[in-house]
């Protein structure tokens, strides 16, 4: 499904790679060399838990639907990514990522920080190098879909890429 070796990434659902509009997050992996697609859904700007809807858009299991939370940890910011249908054990998160306690970051903030809206948080092309990471469960799938920093897009790569290209702490950080 993936290239061994160099660069692959293809857009789908009447997505072309001229003419989708390209995100800091995909040129940031086109970068890197890292193989994935973009995939399209509906986005509603409604839904409570936007993982979920993703996930269900996309006819996926929630648990290969990875989520985006931005975060404070000892009051400096971070990134954590787990499983659209968990929450985050922010003790454990805390002491993944070396600090005492973790909070969720306010959405003015997360937006500031990330340079994406809310909705759209991808982890990779953020404004700035943040510590991030990711819940060890998803390093079981052979695929997972994490934001492409883009509100209805969805990067669909290998998770072993996704924790070694953002140089992600891979441990137990889910609830």
């Amino acid at each position: 499904m993936y290239p061994s070796s160099g660069v692959h990434s293809s857009y789908t659902r009447g997505m072309t790679k001229t003419a989708a509009k390209a995100t800091r997050a995909t040129r940031f992996l086109e970068q890197a060399g890292v193989a994935f697609t973009v995939h399209a859904y509906d986005y509603d700007p409604s839904a409570t838990r936007i993982g979920l809807q993703a996930a269900a858009a996309l006819g996926e299991p929630p648990e290969r639907v990875l989520k985006t939370l931005m975060i404070f940890v000892d009051d400096k910011p971070a990134c954590v990514i787990v499983p659209s249908d968990r929450e985050v054990a922010m003790k454990k998160l805390a002491a993944a990522l070396g600090g005492k306690s973790a909070r969720t970051m306010p959405a003015a903030d997360a937006e500031r920080i990330s340079g994406y809206k809310i909705g759209g948080i991808s982890p990779f092309g953020q404004t700035r190098a943040i510590p991030v990471a990711i819940d060890a469960s998803a390093l079981a799938h052979d695929a997972v879909y994490v934001n492409a920093g883009q509100r209805g897009w969805q990067l669909r790569l290998r998770p072993h890429d996704v924790a070694a290209v953002l140089r992600a702490v891979v441990a137990p950080v889910v609830a």
